[in-house]
């Protein structure tokens, strides 16, 4: 069966024929148990657990309480329907474990985690996550989260701020946009997604013919620092040897190259101890008709590693030994 594009709620799950296949999820496999480390609205969730049939289980982790409610009404009666056991935890994949154990599962056959965003959270002003619609300056995934970005903006210090821009969003300004900043709160809080990307922008200048808005950089850098997403990821990723069953599949897509670049160096250790191989070893990509479908997706990169048994483990690492390759160069 093949997948195809947009459900009823207007979301589109990203690589979604691609997550099917190389998850090994793409027939009917009765009694395998997956985790969702990020249920959203239930897009990948509502095509996989048709094809778990009878005996599987399904468990999905959200850090956003009103998506995981959605996705709650959603798939139930699915689950049902298939005889699948359905289990969703509002909290981090960064707990996956801890999800496992109350579950009372000891492993997994397929892991998922798509690091995007779902649809409804970025086009929601109330959020923060957008400079294109003015809103409050929150970015938090987890509306009980510690810290917002404003609180960040408003209290860090200079040298702080521009650490954050650079490392977490490769801003070459950083330091000018920091210096902004700071004269700015001298006046008054900022308290807007607009009142920020105002200033991002004067510290770029004119823009001249650059189709990449100066404020794009410094609100990625913000949300992955107030949701501690790279925190998340690191942990996740050095926990999967205790959650993957022997054989079973790890797919992760991720939207920019600080993920990528954890996700990557994660399967090529793991490789070399001998606890994964990798099934990808260069990302998959979208195809041009998805990126034309869904424009969200042209940035978007799958990566797939496989559990190890115990006797591969022992095994001396070979780097020459195949695997498959597709998408676009790594």
């Amino acid at each position: 069966m093949h997948a195809t594009g947009q459900d009823e709620t207007g979301h589109i799950p990203v690589l979604l024929n691609e997550v099917l296949a190389f998850l090994d999820l793409d027939r009917d496999q009765p009694g395998r148990r997956v985790l969702d480390c990020t249920l959203g609205r239930g897009g990948h969730a509502a095509h996989i657990i048709p094809r778990l049939g009878p005996g599987g289980y399904y468990l999905g982790t959200d850090l956003d309480p009103g998506n995981l409610a959605y996705a709650k009404a959603r798939l139930e009666p699915l689950a049902e329907q298939h005889g699948v056991s359905l289990h969703l935890a509002n909290t981090s994949f960064a707990a996956a474990e801890n999800a496992l154990r109350q579950a009372n599962l000891d492993s997994i056959d397929a892991v998922f985690a798509d690091l995007g965003f779902a649809s409804n959270q970025v086009d929601d002003p109330n959020r923060g996550l957008s400079f294109k619609h003015d809103g409050p300056l929150d970015m938090r995934l987890d509306p009980n989260g510690p810290a917002t970005a404003a609180d960040l903006v408003n209290r860090l210090g200079e040298t702080e701020l521009a650490d954050i821009l650079f490392r977490f969003g490769d801003e070459r300004l950083s330091r000018r946009i920091a210096r902004k900043i700071v004269q700015a709160r001298a006046d008054q809080p900022i308290s807007t997604t607009q009142e920020l990307a105002e200033i991002c922008r004067r510290a770029y200048g004119p823009r001249g013919s650059s189709r990449i808005d100066p404020a794009t950089r410094s609100f990625q850098a913000l949300r992955i620092a107030v949701n501690g997403e790279l925190e998340a990821l690191d942990m996740l990723l050095r926990r999967l040897p205790n959650l993957v069953a022997e054989d079973g599949l790890v797919g992760i897509i991720s939207f920019h190259s600080l993920e990528d670049r954890l996700v990557k160096r994660a399967f090529q250790e793991a490789e070399k101890q001998g606890t994964f191989k990798r099934v990808t070893r260069k990302p998959v990509a979208a195809t041009p008709e998805e990126e034309h479908h869904n424009p969200r997706s042209r940035s978007a990169k799958l990566r797939v590693a496989k559990r190890q048994n115990r006797s591969e483990e022992r095994q001396h690492y070979n780097p020459a030994d195949p695997a498959l390759t597709t998408g676009k160069p790594d």
